[in-house]
């Protein structure tokens, strides 16, 4: 049943995932508490979001809203069970974007705050916006894995880590 439009954001997430799947299987859980600066989240929180953000995407498209003060975040204790949770959350978001059509897009997504409205806006905007926050932090994840010597995958081409790869000199 999916769109013109499902099917663009289906195709964004898709494109991200696979890197997104390596930085997260690189991620020790002996890590999970490291913190670059005191204002930073831990290594363990970031990668969670990492992770869980698909999910956004399935509730964005079937529920249209989010509280996040009341959100139930998963609490994986190891590498694999975080693997195993990113997993299914990009399968939910995915069976989500296949299954929904650009009539229900066009509806409105709410972002509450234990329960108060903070902004309502068209879904198809939104799961847009969230894909990029994805990536940002994915982002953010891999200056944590330089900051501990953790291989940086290729994510959009090469990274220095790839071992075909030479930096410029």
């Amino acid at each position: 049943m999916s769109t013109i439009r499902s099917e663009s954001l289906l195709h964004e997430l898709n494109a991200e995932y696979r890197a997104t799947k390596a930085c997260l299987e690189r991620i020790p859980e002996t890590l999970f508490e490291y913190q670059p600066h005191p204002k930073s989240m831990t290594m363990g929180y970031l990668t969670l979001l990492v992770a869980e953000i698909p999910l956004w995407i399935k509730y964005m498209v079937t529920d249209g809203e989010i509280d996040f003060v009341t959100f139930k975040h998963a609490s994986p204790k190891t590498t694999s069970e975080l693997v195993a949770h990113f997993e299914e959350n990009v399968k939910v978001a995915r069976d989500a974007l296949k299954t929904t059509t650009d009539e229900a897009l066009e509806g409105n997504f709410t972002l509450k705050a234990n329960g108060q409205v903070l902004y309502t806006s068209k879904k198809i905007n939104d799961i847009g916006i969230t894909i990029n926050h994805w990536v940002h932090h994915r982002g953010q994840l891999t200056v944590y894995m330089r900051l501990n010597n953790i291989d940086v995958p290729s994510i959009y081409g090469p990274s220095a880590d790839d071992k075909n790869f030479a930096v410029p000199a």
